[in-house]
C-alpha cells in the first residue's frame, strides 16, 4: 500500500491504513474527540486520494482490530464468499465506487458482490462519496425480510410505532399507539423503548400489544426493546414476541459493555424461532449509531464510520427483520450538528443497504446539539430519496420518555405521498379497510383512534 500523496506542493504521509481511514472520514466530533480526525480540510482530501488508489484486497487483509482479538471481526471475515471475493479483491476503492455508481450496475449486481466484501471495505468506499453518491447508490439496493409481513419492498415506506412512556404507563402507551394507527403508522413494528427493564413490565406491554393487534387483525409485528436477556426471560415464561431486539456494537469489547456476545444472540434468534409468536424467518431487530464504541472506550482508535460499518457486517449474520441507525441520539460529542447528522445518516443508511440489511433510520437529534426540526426533515426527504426501509413514528416528534426529537407520525405520512409511497402491502390493505387511508393518501378520520377503542 502507498500511504502518501503530494497535494498543493506538501507531501502527506500516513501511519498505517487506519490512519488513512480515520483522516479520508467527513469531519465528526467523535472523531476529533478520539485524536484521530483529520488536521485539516487539505490533509482530509490528501487522505482521500490515498484511499481510493488502496485496494480492497488490502482491506480485508488488515481487519479494523485483530482477528485473533475480536469476535465482530471474525464474524465478518468469516462470513464473506471466497469466491465471489476473489473477482473483486483487486478492484482499488475508487473503482469500486466507479462500478457501484455505474448506470448499468444493477441491484442484483451490488447485492451479489455485497457477499464478498468486509465492512471495512464498505467504510473505505463510503468515506470516498459524495451524499449524492451515496443517495444514489443506497437508491438501487433493495433488500426485503420477512417476520409477519414484508418489510423493504419498491414502492413502500415503513414506519416503527414508538409509544414510548415516561412511566410505562398501559392506558398513556394505549393513547399513543392507537393515535399511531390511525397515520398509517406501525407496518414496520409495535415497539416500545421501556423505562422499567424488568421482565413483569416487558411481559405487560407485550401483552397490552398483541391485543391490540390481535383484536384489530393488524398485519404487523410487536417488540418491546428491552436487553436480549430480558425478552428472552420473557418469551421463556410465556409472553408474545415477534422480534427480539438489541442494541449492538462495532466491536467485541462493546458489545460486552452492552452485555452480550455473538452466542447470546444467537440463543435468542433461536428462541424466537421457536418459541416466538412470528411466521419468521426474520425474528431479530438491531439498533446502532456512530460513536456508541467511543463513549464505551471500545473503539480500538478506529474512526466512528468504520466501527458503525463493523455494525452492520455483525448484524448480517443473525438475519435480522430491522435494523437501524440512532443517528442523532448520542449527541455531539460524536455529530456535532445538522450537518454532520445528515451525512453520518446517508452513510449509515448506504452501509446497511451495502451490507444487505433491510435498513431503517431514526432521523432524530438531541435539544443540545446545533440542529432542529427543519434539519431532520431535510435528512427524511434525503432518506427517502434514497429508498430508506422505514423511520421512527412518535407522538409530535418528541420522545417524552428518551427525551429526543424525531420523526412524528404525519412525517411519514407526508413523506409517502409526496413520494408515491404506501405502507407494506397488508397493512395498507388494513388501512383502507379501517378507512385510514384511501388510494395511498390519508383520510379526513385519520388521528381519530375512536373507532379502536
Amino acid at each position: 500500500m502507498i500511504l502518501r500523496t503530494k497535494l498543493f506542493g506538501h507531501t502527506y504521509e500516513f501511519k498505517n491504513l487506519y490512519d488513512v481511514m480515520a483522516k479520508a472520514n467527513e469531519e465528526k466530533s467523535g472523531d476529533k474527540l478520539a485524536g484521530i480526525a483529520a488536521n485539516s480540510a487539505e490533509e482530509r482530501v490528501a487522505a482521500k486520494v490515498v484511499l481510493s488508489h488502496i485496494k480492497l484486497e488490502d482491506i480485508r487483509n488488515n481487519p479494523a482490530v485483530p482477528y485473533e482479538e475480536d469476535e465482530v471481526t471474525r464474524i465478518i471475515q468469516d462470513g464473506v464468499n471466497e469466491k465471489i471475493y476473489e473477482e473483486i479483491k483487486d478492484f482499488t476503492v475508487s473503482e469500486f465506487r466507479e462500478w457501484l455508481l455505474d448506470s448499468n450496475t444493477t441491484s442484483l449486481d451490488i447485492k451479489r458482490v455485497s457477499k464478498g466484501l468486509t465492512s471495512e471495505m464498505i467504510a473505505a468506499v463510503t468515506k470516498i462519496m459524495s451524499n449524492m453518491d451515496l443517495v444514489y447508490a443506497a437508491k438501487k439496493i433493495k433488500v426485503t425480510a420477512h417476520c409477519n409481513t414484508t418489510i423493504g419492498e419498491p414502492g413502500t415506506l415503513s414506519a416503527r410505532l414508538q409509544p414510548n412512556h415516561p412511566t410505562d404507563d398501559p392506558d398513556g402507551i394505549l393513547a399513543s399507539l392507537l393515535e399511531g394507527l390511525t397515520f398509517g403508522i406501525g407496518d414496520a413494528v409495535l415497539g416500545l423503548n421501556p423505562v422499567d427493564d424488568s421482565v413483569e413490565s416487558v411481559t405487560k406491554v407485550l401483552k397490552r400489544f398483541d391485543e391490540v393487534k390481535k383484536k384489530h387483525e393488524i398485519p404487523t409485528q410487536i417488540c418491546v426493546l428491552a436487553h436480549v436477556t430480558t425478552q428472552m426471560q420473557a418469551i421463556k415464561n410465556g409472553a408474545p414476541a415477534d422480534l427480539i431486539f438489541q442494541s449492538i456494537a462495532g466491536s467485541q469489547k462493546g458489545n460486552e459493555a452492552f452485555g452480550f456476545d455473538g452466542s447470546t444472540l444467537e440463543e435468542a434468534r433461536q428462541l424466537a424461532l421457536k418459541h416466538g409468536t412470528a411466521t419468521g424467518p426474520n425474528v431479530m431487530y438491531f439498533e446502532t449509531g456512530q460513536g456508541s464504541e467511543l463513549s464505551s472506550e471500545a473503539h480500538h482508535g478506529i474512526d466512528q464510520v468504520t466501527m458503525e460499518a463493523r455494525c452492520y457486517g455483525f448484524a448480517k449474520k443473525f438475519e435480522p427483520f430491522l435494523v437501524n441507525t440512532v443517528v442523532g441520539f448520542i449527541g455531539p460529542e460524536y455529530l456535532y450538528d445538522a450537518k454532520q447528522v445528515t451525512r453520518a445518516g446517508l452513510e449509515d443508511h448506504f452501509m446497511g443497504k451495502l451490507s444487505g440489511l433491510p435498513m431503517g433510520v431514526d432521523v432524530c437529534y438531541t435539544n443540545h446539539m446545533k440542529a432542529d426540526q427543519n434539519d431532520i426533515e431535510n435528512l427524511a426527504i434525503l432518506l427517502t430519496a434514497a429508498g430508506c426501509t422505514y423511520f421512527m413514528g412518535i407522538p409530535h416528534g418528541d420522545d417524552v420518555m428518551l427525551n429526543y426529537q424525531t420523526t412524528g407520525y404525519h412525517d411519514t405520512a407526508s413523506l409517502r405521498e409526496m413520494f408515491g409511497l404506501t405502507a407494506i402491502k397488508e397493512f395498507d390493505a388494513w388501512l383502507e379497510k379501517m378507512g385510514y387511508s384511501k388510494n395511498g393518501k390519508l383520510t379526513d378520520i385519520a388521528s381519530d383512534a375512536s373507532s379502536l377503542l
